[in-house]
């Protein structure tokens, strides 16, 4: 048997605050359950559609937060009214920082919780929905959106380095906003009345780094268009070792007499460390960037952040023409139940698509489900085999023994099947992924380098353009 609907879920050790509160939400016709820990509530959040959680934080510490972060985390929409007996501004701060709907201190004032509680289960159509709109109107007009923990320990390394000239490396996923960290740097340093130039080396040819930054016959280079600013060099972990002892060469020559003055910020993906520490990156490079490293974290880290993001993404999408659109309180869960592995550059796509491809004026959690299971679904069987793998491989042995120099070359059994495997597979994930070589790599479970090196022995080069078949 279900458990039977609770409207509201209280969570405290004092029995008679449990009691008096029970009779209270009864008497109003609330459907109430009660317990003496909020960790019981988090269990309870998974098959319960409550509307309200009133839960007593007995004491500061990190097990109790993180408890209610949890909660906030498997039902971001619930409300939470937050109680202590630790009157604190430490409290207080702490209740703001886990997305508590409100703080009373106790003793309780029945009163001031039943205010609070009318106001946290108002409809979405009221009040709270008008503040949504309002604070993604306002972070619409951001260069960065999020007010998580993670977030705001970047703002705050941010706000430290940007009164300084210290090059700055910023290493990031995909998709994480590398590049908007580096024009938020810019744009509120000392140097944001200079320019600010950026270069994707990931899309240069290693040859063309020096010229393209230094200049080649009387044309001038970025490092001089970026004279008094900032230069972003962006993808710095995707060059080949020669592309990477050319960079060097031109940062060397900054020192030379009567250099650009310039502001050097770099970005790549987290692991660029690990490169330099197995040989695949220059450490002296490395070194050289990673003064002040800044780390973004991934959106899965900071789930507190989706709704947010959503609600500004969708607004953007309208300023750009698309339809306007409203998001239910179940599609955010949705959102934010979600691991993200293209970060924020996921999630505004995800928002704009359905922005295009949907005639509703209410993005529901149905919406949500459908488009998040699309994709993956599309990509597995763009890479997924006709037919079971060894079995495939199986009649391919057997037809190379069969007449081994027919159609492959007299190197023997073992290079021929890796030839023959390698091609298809890196086809596949450049077709699944429309040639974004760095979600392939991704798909693929190797580096970048490493990508580019077999694009360019396998001729896959129409691929990478178009994303189809060569």
């Amino acid at each position: 048997m279900s458990e039977p609907a609770t409207d509201i879920l209280i969570a405290d050790e004092d029995p008679a605050v449990r009691l008096a509160l029970a009779q209270a939400f009864t008497g109003l016709g609330h459907r109430v359950r009660c317990t003496n820990n909020a960790a019981t509530v988090l269990k309870w959040t998974g098959g319960q559609e409550a509307r309200l959680a009133i839960i007593e934080a007995a004491n500061t510490n990190d097990h109790a937060m993180a408890i209610l972060r949890d909660i906030r985390r498997a039902r971001p929409s619930l409300p939470i009214i937050m109680t202590s007996a630790h009157s604190t501004l430490q409290t207080a701060v702490s209740a703001v920082e886990v997305g508590a709907f409100d703080y009373i201190p106790k003793p309780l004032d029945l009163e001031a919780v039943l205010s609070a509680a009318r106001r946290a289960m108002t409809p979405p159509s009221g009040l709270e929905a008008r503040r949504a709109q309002a604070r993604a109107a306002k972070d619409d007009r951001l260069t960065l959106i999020g007010r998580s923990a993670p977030m705001q320990e970047v703002y705050r390394r941010l706000a430290r380095l940007t009164a300084t000239d210290l090059p700055v490396l910023i290493l990031g996923e995909y998709g994480t906003g590398k590049a908007l960290v580096a024009q938020a740097l810019h744009d509120t340093g000392r140097r944001r009345q200079g320019p600010f130039v950026g270069v994707n080396l990931a899309a240069m040819n290693p040859a063309h780094v020096e010229a393209a930054l230094l200049g080649r016959d009387g044309a001038a280079g970025k490092l001089a268009e970026a004279d008094g600013g900032t230069l972003f060099l962006d993808g710095v972990g995707d060059l080949p070792v020669d592309g990477q002892t050319r960079l060097l060469r031109v940062l060397d020559a900054l020192g030379a007499a009567r250099p650009p003055n310039v502001r050097i910020v770099a970005a790549a993906q987290p692991d660029l460390q690990a490169q330099a520490e197995d040989g695949r990156f220059r450490p002296d490079l490395f070194f050289r960037l990673s003064v002040a490293p800044l780390r973004l974290p991934p959106l899965r880290d900071r789930p507190d952040d989706v709704a947010d993001l959503a609600r500004a993404f969708l607004l953007r999408a309208q300023r750009d023409g698309l339809p306007g659109k409203a998001i239910h309180g179940k599609a955010i869960e949705r959102l934010t139940a979600y691991a993200w592995p293209g970060n924020v550059r996921e999630l505004e796509n995800l928002m704009r698509r359905i922005c295009a491809l949907y005639g509703e004026d209410l993005i529901t959690a149905a919406i949500v489900d459908r488009e998040l299971t699309a994709a993956p679904r599309a990509l597995a069987r763009a890479i997924a085999p006709a037919a079971p793998l060894p079995d495939a491989v199986g009649l391919s042995v057997a037809a190379y023994l069969a007449n081994p120099h027919e159609g492959a070359d007299a190197g023997g059994l073992y290079p021929h099947m890796i030839r023959e495997v390698e091609r298809p597979m890196f086809q596949a994930a450049l077709r699944a992924t429309s040639g974004n070589q760095m979600r392939a790599a991704e798909i693929l479970g190797i580096n970048r380098n490493t990508l580019r090196r077999k694009i360019d022995q396998l001729g896959l080069t129409a691929c990478v353009a178009v994303g189809r078949r060569p």
